[in-house]
């Protein structure tokens, strides 16, 4: 499905606005950083990193010209599973994100601890994504670099 089936009912149209792009990006930088700290718990850090992977994934919708309708359930998993049109993320990359994101609805509504080894991953597939983001923009939107 294209992202512009998706307009109206996940997805809105935005204009995209370099100095948002920027913040999302700088945003994303420290969470990144937040979750490299091994002093907190693993529950914080998982939560950083899965963090910065949500801006991320916002960014790269909003570098589209698209927002989620947080209005509505399901946000998260629109904004990973789009990742495939937004910056040409393999499918696996994208169920791993997906896979992620289901450990931290685990953790954050029933308590489930979270193992070192999934901060770990969430850890590593958001730098990762910081780099796919940030390649595609200079690539494909530069303009919304600064």
């Amino acid at each position: 499905m294209s992202l512009s089936n998706l307009e109206g009912k996940t997805l809105e149209r935005i204009e995209p606005d370099a100095e948002t792009i920027g913040r999302l990006l700088a945003a994303a930088r420290r969470n990144i950083a937040d979750a490299r700290v091994t002093q907190i718990s693993a529950e914080n850090r998982f939560d950083a990193a899965y963090k910065a992977v949500m801006q991320l994934a916002n960014v790269a919708l909003q570098a589209n010209g698209y927002r989620t309708l947080t209005s509505r359930p399901g946000h998260h998993m629109t904004m990973i599973q789009t990742l495939g049109q937004t910056l040409g993320l393999d499918s696996q990359s994208v169920i791993l994100l997906d896979a992620l994101r289901k450990q931290r609805n685990v953790a954050d509504y029933a308590g489930d601890p979270v193992p070192e080894s999934a901060v770990e991953e969430c850890l590593a597939r958001a730098e990762v994504l910081l780099q796919d983001a940030t390649r595609w923009l200079e690539a494909n939107r530069p303009d919304l670099l600064r």
